[in-house]
Protein backbone atom coordinates (compact mmCIF):
# COMPACT_ATOMS: atom_id res chain seq x y z
CA UNK A 1 0.00 0.00 0.00
CA UNK A 2 1.17 3.20 -1.38
CA UNK A 3 0.13 6.93 0.10
CA UNK A 4 1.08 10.14 -0.35
CA UNK A 5 0.04 12.70 2.26
CA UNK A 6 -0.14 16.18 2.20
CA UNK A 7 0.05 18.22 5.48
CA UNK A 8 -0.37 21.98 5.60
CA UNK A 9 1.16 23.22 9.43
CA UNK A 10 0.37 26.31 11.33
CA UNK A 11 3.66 28.03 10.39
CA UNK A 12 4.07 29.35 13.82
CA UNK A 13 4.26 25.41 15.29
CA UNK A 14 5.98 24.17 12.63
CA UNK A 15 9.08 23.34 15.06
CA UNK A 16 6.95 21.65 17.63
CA UNK A 17 5.23 19.86 14.59
CA UNK A 18 8.32 18.51 12.74
CA UNK A 19 9.39 17.41 16.25
CA UNK A 20 6.68 14.72 16.81
CA UNK A 21 6.50 13.89 13.25
CA UNK A 22 10.34 12.69 13.25
CA UNK A 23 9.47 11.09 16.70
CA UNK A 24 6.78 9.28 15.19
CA UNK A 25 8.44 8.46 11.96
CA UNK A 26 11.39 6.87 14.00
CA UNK A 27 8.91 4.84 15.99
CA UNK A 28 7.19 3.86 13.25
CA UNK A 29 9.94 2.09 11.06
CA UNK A 30 12.07 0.89 13.81
CA UNK A 31 8.77 -0.52 15.72
CA UNK A 32 6.34 -1.80 13.12
CA UNK A 33 7.73 -4.70 10.04
CA UNK A 34 4.99 -3.87 7.91
CA UNK A 35 6.02 -0.11 7.59
CA UNK A 36 8.57 -0.02 4.95
CA UNK A 37 8.90 3.44 4.15
CA UNK A 38 8.25 6.92 5.42
CA UNK A 39 9.60 9.96 3.53
CA UNK A 40 8.59 13.11 5.05
CA UNK A 41 9.51 16.69 3.08
CA UNK A 42 8.80 20.29 3.01
CA UNK A 43 8.65 22.43 0.37
CA UNK A 44 11.71 24.58 0.19
CA UNK A 45 9.80 27.96 -0.31
CA UNK A 46 6.59 26.99 1.98
CA UNK A 47 8.52 24.61 5.01
CA UNK A 48 5.17 24.47 6.66
CA UNK A 49 3.77 22.43 3.70
CA UNK A 50 5.24 18.43 4.41
CA UNK A 51 4.32 15.73 2.22
CA UNK A 52 5.31 12.02 3.46
CA UNK A 53 5.87 9.22 1.09
CA UNK A 54 4.03 5.95 2.69
CA UNK A 55 5.15 2.64 2.00
CA UNK A 56 2.89 -0.24 4.00
CA UNK A 57 3.46 -4.15 3.19
CA UNK A 58 -0.67 -4.41 3.02
CA UNK A 59 -3.99 -2.79 3.95
CA UNK A 60 -3.59 -4.53 7.19
CA UNK A 61 -0.40 -3.19 8.14
CA UNK A 62 -1.40 0.17 7.67
CA UNK A 63 -4.74 -0.57 9.70
CA UNK A 64 -2.28 -1.93 12.74
CA UNK A 65 -0.26 1.50 12.13
CA UNK A 66 -2.94 3.23 13.18
CA UNK A 67 -3.64 2.06 16.01
CA UNK A 68 -0.21 2.20 17.35
CA UNK A 69 0.79 4.57 20.61
CA UNK A 70 3.20 6.09 19.19
CA UNK A 71 0.95 7.14 15.82
CA UNK A 72 -1.82 8.15 18.19
CA UNK A 73 0.10 10.38 20.35
CA UNK A 74 1.74 12.27 17.11
CA UNK A 75 -2.23 12.23 15.86
CA UNK A 76 -3.43 14.09 18.89
CA UNK A 77 -0.41 15.69 19.66
CA UNK A 78 -0.60 17.69 15.92
CA UNK A 79 -4.28 17.78 15.91
CA UNK A 80 -4.28 21.66 16.38
CA UNK A 81 -1.10 22.04 14.84
CA UNK A 82 -2.19 20.58 10.87
CA UNK A 83 -4.42 23.20 9.15
CA UNK A 84 -5.05 20.95 6.02
CA UNK A 85 -4.77 16.80 5.34
CA UNK A 86 -5.10 15.25 1.97
CA UNK A 87 -4.15 11.55 1.88
CA UNK A 88 -3.35 10.49 -1.84
CA UNK A 89 -3.61 6.52 -2.55
CA UNK A 90 -1.28 5.67 -5.57
CA UNK A 91 -0.15 2.84 -7.41
CA UNK A 92 3.60 2.21 -7.63
CA UNK A 93 5.51 2.43 -10.69
CA UNK A 94 8.94 1.84 -9.25
CA UNK A 95 10.16 1.94 -5.98
CA UNK A 96 14.10 2.17 -5.52
CA UNK A 97 16.75 3.18 -2.90
CA UNK A 98 20.45 2.87 -2.41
Amino acid sequence: MVRIAEIDVDPDQLNAYSLLLAEEIAASVEREPGVLMLHAVAHRDSPHHIRILEVYASQAAYQAHIQTPHFLKYKLGTADMVTALRLIEVDPILLAAK
